[in-house]
């Protein structure tokens, strides 16, 4: 009985159809309509054949060119492709006006208004939408809509979605508010992570303490988002005031049990602050690490030794234990390199010898004090001396200084006939020596 029904109401609705488009049919109005339409597209087509090639030639910049207006000319000959569908648009909506002047009506054409609206829009996230996120944005959500915008059912899906409520706790959100949200905050943190993108290479680009530059680098990339979520909390009509509670817990967590984390986020701060440690220093640690910073973030800072391996260290230990900082951010360092001579050595003439010899080095420093050799004692088989030297600099990974200091005293030593000792034993046999 159920099915008999079902099938005596879709005979009638086929029936109203059929009714429906016979009378538009036998309706001058539709077929004003019909013709209006499709001399709007005709139309839309010669006049974008004669725009479309003078427009990008007016636009097209010289191919070495770089200045701002020449930027601004690429970015527009982007949406030529637009132009079609557009010229359509307008040309249907003149359309338009005239069929609901004359009949009263204009369903069909209208119709025909939105389709080419469409057709823009694919085009736009088909062609222009270069970057894959806006790409897959614009294939997945302006497409959809301008397709139900097309098809006229657009409003009725829209107060559909805001109709179904879904509840959290004391928070309400309509299906509506919810598929909202995720557009705006999908586009919202694209935006986000492009505005601070350009606000790095900007800070980047200023003279200033690393330390200053990287402080403010986080402090942008903190204030990016942090407005890119408020925002996204107002579009989706959360009340700020709700979260309240939700801050407080948060509030009480880091307090009790994200002490650390917040104590290192706090040394982050007060180390890019005070510049005691800086990316591109050599430091050693009092627990043994050593190895040079090459990045400091909210939470840690990483080490990168002279082996290749990264040592990620907490930033509350830059602040609670001790440092060396080698380097200092390219502030001259002094080293050391020991070396002997033999017992029948002018000693006297071995200090000029050497400090000629290391200070020819390119990379020893004249300041803050020239290369000094000193006699430390008289050892077993040799007398001892030391060379010490100034260099911007650590002695080790690419910098190899005591290495070439020590080939430059042997060179010299050899050169001006003195002997290098090596130890000498004297062996002493009681008795007869054994047949």
């Amino acid at each position: 009985m159920e099915q008999n029904e079902l099938v005596q109401q879709g005979m009638e609705m086929l029936d109203q159809g059929y009714q429906l488009g016979l009378e538009w049919l036998l309706s001058p109005a539709a077929w004003t309509q019909f013709a209006l339409l499709v001399g709007a597209y005709i139309l839309a087509v010669l006049v974008n054949r004669i725009v479309a090639p003078k427009l990008a030639r007016l636009l097209t910049p010289e191919v070495d060119s770089t200045s701002i207006i020449s930027k601004a000319r690429r970015f527009i000959l982007m949406f030529l492709p637009l132009l079609l569908p557009l010229f359509a648009y307008g040309f249907t909506a003149i359309g338009e006006q005239v069929t609901r002047s004359l009949f009263g009506s204009g369903a069909i054409i209208a119709l025909g208004k939105r389709v080419f609206l469409f057709l823009a829009l694919r085009a736009f996230a088909r062609d222009i939408l270069t970057d894959p996120f806006l790409h897959l944005l614009g294939k997945y959500v302006v497409v959809p809509i301008g397709a139900l915008y097309a098809l006229g059912i657009l409003d009725p899906v829209m107060v559909g979605l805001a109709e179904t409520g879904v509840s959290i706790g004391n928070i309400n959100f309509s299906v509506l508010a919810i598929v909202r949200g995720v557009i705006a905050g999908s586009l919202l943190f694209w935006l986000g992570h492009w505005s601070n993108t350009q606000s790095v290479a900007y800070i980047e680009r200023q003279r200033m303490r690393p330390a200053i530059r990287q402080l403010l680098t986080k402090v942008a990339e903190f204030a990016i988002f942090g407005f890119a979520f408020l925002l996204l909390m107002n579009i989706m009509g959360v009340d700020l005031g709700s979260l309240a509670v939700l801050g407080g817990a948060i509030g009480v967590g880091l307090g009790f049990g994200l002490q650390k984390i917040a104590s290192n986020f706090i040394s982050g701060v007060i180390l890019l602050v005070e510049g005691q440690a800086t990316v591109g220093d050599y430091v050693e640690l009092d627990g043994g690490e050593a190895g040079t910073i090459i990045k400091m973030t909210a939470r840690a800072t990483f080490l990168e030794t002279f082996d290749g391996r990264w040592i990620v260290v907490p930033n509350e230990d830059f602040i609670t234990t001790r440092v060396v900082n080698y380097s200092d951010s390219g502030s001259a360092n002094r080293l050391e390199a020991e070396f002997s001579v033999s017992y029948d050595t002018d000693i006297n003439k071995v200090p000029a010898i050497i400090q000629a010899a290391v200070a020819a080095h390119p990379g020893v420093l004249d300041a803050p004090e020239p290369p000094d050799c000193e006699l430390r004692g008289f050892g077993d088989s040799g007398i001892d001396f030391v060379v010490e030297f100034w260099v911007n600099g650590i002695d080790d990974g690419k910098n190899k200084y005591t290495s070439d200091v020590l080939f430059l005293i042997w060179n010299a030593l050899k050169d001006n006939g003195i002997e290098i000792p090596y130890p000498h034993r004297v062996v002493e046999i009681k008795g007869n020596l054994p047949s």
